[in-house]
């Protein structure tokens, strides 16, 4: 495995929906708890995933979800300006959902590969390196 990785909110619902390739996602989490590679989240697609929750789940499972986040070994990382204007920048040229421009924004910022299954990540190109789900 490589050093850095970003998370998608993709690959983080198939850890708590165990979904299959949710099995891989645990293996980040292990090896970055081990201290073996850095993993990072940005706090958009925090927001994506809390959104989310508490739309098909609730309030409560909505705070749950950020809560079990936090507890995990994963950085999370604040929307400064200059990933903003490259997610802007990003969702200027490509049809990609604006929560998904700041998770590669993200990746080229700390030259981090995105684990994620979602199929836009393909739109990027070569913009983005993705450990595919």
């Amino acid at each position: 495995m490589d050093n850095s990785y970003v998370l998608d909110s993709y690959a983080l619902i198939a850890h708590f929906e165990d979904e299959t390739s949710g099995e891989k996602v645990r293996k980040f989490l292990k090896a970055a708890q081990a201290g073996k590679i850095k993993l990072y989240l940005s706090v958009i697609n925090l927001g994506e995933i809390y959104y989310n929750t508490h739309r098909e789940r609730g309030s409560k499972k909505a705070d749950e979800a950020v809560f079990m986040i936090e507890q995990l070994p994963i950085t999370i990382v604040n929307a400064d300006m200059e990933i903003t204007l490259e997610a802007a920048g990003l969702k200027s040229i490509h049809p990609v959902s604006y929560a998904d421009c700041f998770t590669a924004a993200l990746g080229i910022k700390k030259k981090a590969k995105i684990i994620t299954g979602d199929p836009e990540f393909k739109l990027f190109g070569d913009k983005v390196n993705v450990e595919w789900l």
